[in-house]
């Protein structure tokens, strides 16, 4: 993949991106704590960065296919270095930096629709899936380090000039996009310059839902709803098997790091046409382990299954790929912006709802409770993937190098 030079750039830029969000969340929360002494103030802070791609996610994702991607990805990276320059002033209310920080991560969704739409176009047929391991990859990668370097860069720095780094670093995106990505004309349809925003959002709405292979394959990648709650109860799951801190870090790295491998394995070894016909099973496998937790077994044991329900986890790599094929160019961001809005809300509530559960009857059981449900939800799914399968195996021929 590295041999491509478009994806080169799209990667690096996706580096920057995700490295300085982790370090400015760090910066942001010591900042926040410091400033106010409220634990629910820095939590909430904390929450706004989850808000934003549901609230607006669907609407301005719809951007990214009126306008050329790649303008609107420098423009979006251009906006962050203002927000997050102004966030790092020493003197600026919090109030307006719980503003600044919403609006920040909100312009960050077209920029991941536009980056999302491009990749495609980037990498054509069977490389598509190669490059979204590697991009998979590189975002568990950041979630497993990025907080503890994070943390280690606001020590040496402070939380003010971490931000100003953070700032660096989209001006830093915008440069290496602008120089590195291949101008493209706008994918928009005949028509959608004189529709609303609105009106093309929703007609990402109708194009996915009316479309059983598209409604489908978005269904099994909200099933990631199921399987963030053990991510969610890690710190409790630690305290039910008599844990350290070490163990909670354990818990939280044991998915990401299943899903790794598994991102590799399948993306190396299987071929398209398997990818598609055994995502099913693999999304089942994603939230079966689960299952084991209601008997409280050892960390020992309960790691391997966590990861192994990480490795299953590894079809949405093949939905992805199905779900691109099945969309036309002009329409991606659009539908994108759907599927990351409703991904991002599903796992807001799973996580919600698995508190609320576990609060009354346990964390073990709480996540066991999650494996069966997802399981049934994903059984579902298999079961009306069958008939559909051919079309998206049809459509998953790997294209010319």
């Amino acid at each position: 993949m590295f041999a491509v030079g478009e994806f080169r750039a799209l990667w690096a830029a996706q580096v920057l991106s995700y490295g300085g969000d982790q370090f400015a969340q760090v910066a942001i929360a010591i900042l926040v704590y410091h400033r106010t002494g409220s634990p629910f103030l820095t939590a909430l802070t904390y929450a706004l960065t989850y808000l934003p791609p549901i609230a607006g996610g669907p609407l301005l994702s719809s951007l990214a296919d009126l306008f050329p991607r790649r303008r609107v990805m420098i423009v979006c990276d251009l906006l962050r270095v203002g927000t997050v320059g102004l966030m790092a002033l020493p003197g600026t209310p919090f109030g307006a930096l719980c503003a600044l920080l919403f609006l920040t991560v909100l312009i960050g969704t077209p920029f991941t629709s536009a980056r999302a739409a491009l990749l495609p176009d980037v990498l054509p047929g069977d490389k598509y899936v190669m490059g979204s391991a590697v991009a998979n990859i590189t975002f568990q990668a950041s979630q497993i380090v990025g907080f503890v370097a994070g943390a280690a860069v606001v020590a040496a720095l402070g939380a003010h000039r971490t931000l100003a780094v953070d700032a660096l670093s989209f001006c830093i995106s915008a440069f290496i996009i602008a120089f590195g990505i291949k101008a493209r004309p706008s994918p928009r349809r005949e028509g959608d310059t004189k529709r609303s925003l609105w009106a093309v959002s929703k007609d990402g709405v109708r194009i996915v839902f009316s479309n059983p292979v598209l409604r489908t394959l978005l269904l099994f990648g909200w099933l990631a709803g199921f399987v963030i709650v053990p991510e969610g109860l890690a710190a409790p799951y630690a305290h039910s098997l008599h844990g350290s801190t070490f163990t909670v870090g354990l818990l939280m790295a044991a998915m990401p790091f299943g899903a790794v491998i598994g991102a590799y394995l399948l993306s190396k070894l299987a071929r398209p046409s398997t990818r598609i016909r055994t995502m099913g099973w693999l999304a089942m496998l994603s939230c079966a382990p689960l299952i084991a937790s209601a008997w409280n077994p050892p960390l020992a044991v309960i790691l391997p299954l966590w990861a192994l329900a990480g490795a299953g986890g590894a079809y949405q790599l093949a939905a992805a790929a199905a779900f691109v094929q099945a969309l036309t160019p002009e329409t991606r961001a659009r539908a994108f912006g759907l599927a990351q809005s409703g991904l991002y809300a599903v796992q807001g509530i799973g996580i919600l709802a698995g508190g609320a559960i576990a609060q009354a009857i346990g964390p073990t059981l709480a996540v066991a409770l999650a494996g069966l449900t997802g399981l049934t939800g994903a059984a579902m799914l298999a079961m009306a993937w069958i008939p559909l399968r051919g079309r998206a195996v049809a459509g998953a021929r790997p294209g010319p190098d």
